[in-house]
This record gives structure tokens, C-alpha cells and sequence, in this order.
């Protein structure tokens, strides 16, 4: 009689910590790549690529920043819609780069004028339609307002291309500010509402949710047995700047 190997609790907890560190040391990799003031100046390679996106005061690039374990990674304006430009950081050790993250304007500031605010959705529905590498979209939801018409309107937007396999993620940014209720009950609105994508809460300040993000976005990338083709180091290297500011006369997004 065959018996068959069990993997004691401890075992399966312990591999779990260290696959989830490789995923924290993976994004801790993230450096600037470029940036583009508009879509045609996004550069074409077949690394894939996760998206973050959300309202002007969610809190993106402080989760970004917490995420890849680096303060000023993404830029975070005390002015929330300042920031008109698609940024990208390249993931993965120097010369193997493996994904890439890119860091989408935010949307639906009210002191943003009301043309701004049509150019920003129109450049952002053209990437998530178009963006052919596109692997996985991060959509951050402050919970104490749950997800709002604009947001309704990028779900929309995205469905399509989930139903055909994007990855998609929703994370409750800020859960420090709720209690134990109010989160239990933000939480199970929002997996209603986002249609099948994976929910979670999330809190920069308390560091709440930030190993589950991570896990999965390197799965997203990772554990798929699908070839990822990566492009040619000459095409990375040939894009990468020192630092966003570096970029001179850059276009207003249209």
C-alpha cells in the first residue's frame, strides 16, 4: 500500500514566506524607465506590463512607493491630478529585465479642469484597449468612498479584455482609517462590484496587504507556463533615463 507525502502546515507556511520574499525583493527591483507625454511615445517591447490606475487621491503612488520599498519611486504631488504623463519602471536585476510597471494619471480631481480630466479618461481607455503586452491592471480605491462612477466607467472599459484573460486587482488603499466592520463591509462591496477581479485591502501607512500585492503581482508574471519574451537590452537601455525631470518639453497628453 502507497501512502502518499503530506507537507506539514509548518512546511507549506515556510515555503509560502519564501516565495513571498521573492516577490517583495522583485519589486524592490523596480527603477525608472521612461516616460510618455503621449501613447505613441510609449516604447514597444514584449516585457509584460501591469498598470496602476485609480482616482487622483487613492493614493497610487504612495502604494506604488510602499510596494517597491522606495520613497520617491513614484512621484506623489500634494496637488492629487498634477500628474499628466504615463511613467514607467522597468522590474527585474539590471540587464534581465522581466515586466514592467506603469504608473497611469490619475483621474477625477475637481480642480482639475473638465477638458484635462476628458483627455486624461480618452489616453487612459486607449492604453487599456490598446496596450498590446498589457499583463494585469491595479485598480486603487480609496474605500471610504468606494468605487465611483469614473471608476465604473474604467471597469467597463476593461472588461472585454479580462474576460480574454487580463489580470485584474483591486486594492482598498487606506483600510488603516477603518474598523473591523467598516472594512468587512467595504470589502464584500467591492468584489460586487468589480465583476470577478481580486480584492483586498490595502494600507501603505500600516504596511496591511503589501506581501498579498506583491505575491500576486509576481504571479501574474511568473507562474503562468506561457513563454514571456523579453525584448532586446539595447531596447531597454536605449530608453532609460536618470530621473522623470530629466525629460525636456514634454507634450501634454491627448
Amino acid at each position: 500500500m502507497q501512502t502518499q507525502a503530506r507537507v506539514s502546515p509548518s512546511d507549506a507556511e515556510s515555503a509560502a514566506a519564501e516565495t513571498a520574499k521573492e516577490a517583495i525583493g522583485w519589486l524592490h527591483t523596480a527603477r525608472f524607465l521612461t516616460t510618455a507625454a503621449q501613447m505613441h511615445h510609449l516604447p514597444a517591447y514584449d516585457l509584460p506590463e501591469i498598470a496602476f490606475v485609480g482616482r487622483s487621491n487613492a493614493g497610487k503612488s504612495t502604494s506604488i512607493n510602499v510596494l517597491t520599498q522606495q520613497k520617491k519611486l513614484a512621484f506623489a504631488s500634494k496637488t492629487p491630478g498634477r500628474t499628466q504623463h504615463i511613467n514607467l519602471f522597468a522590474l527585474g536585476r539590471q540587464g534581465q529585465s522581466d515586466a514592467v510597471l506603469a504608473d497611469l494619471p490619475g483621474y477625477g480631481y475637481a480642480a482639475v479642469p473638465k477638458s484635462d480630466k476628458i483627455r486624461w479618461q480618452q489616453v487612459m481607455a486607449n492604453y487599456l484597449i490598446t496596450r498590446p503586452n498589457l499583463k494585469g491592471v491595479v485598480l486603487l480605491c480609496d474605500p471610504r468612498h468606494g468605487l465611483t462612477e469614473l471608476d465604473d466607467i474604467l471597469l467597463d472599459i476593461l472588461r472585454p479584455r479580462v474576460e480574454e484573460g487580463l489580470k485584474f486587482l483591486v486594492l482598498l488603499t487606506k483600510a488603516d482609517k477603518l474598523n473591523k466592520a467598516e472594512a468587512a463591509k467595504a470589502l464584500s462591496i467591492a468584489k460586487l462590484q468589480s465583476s470577478g477581479g481580486i480584492v483586498q485591502l490595502f494600507s501603505a501607512l500600516k504596511k496591511q496587504g503589501v506581501a498579498q500585492a506583491s505575491q500576486i503581482l509576481w504571479d501574474w508574471v511568473h507562474k503562468e507556463n506561457v513563454p514571456l519574451h523579453r525584448a532586446a537590452e539595447s531596447t531597454i537601455l536605449d530608453t532609460e533615463k536618470d530621473d522623470p525631470e530629466d525629460t525636456e518639453e514634454v507634450q501634454p497628453l491627448v
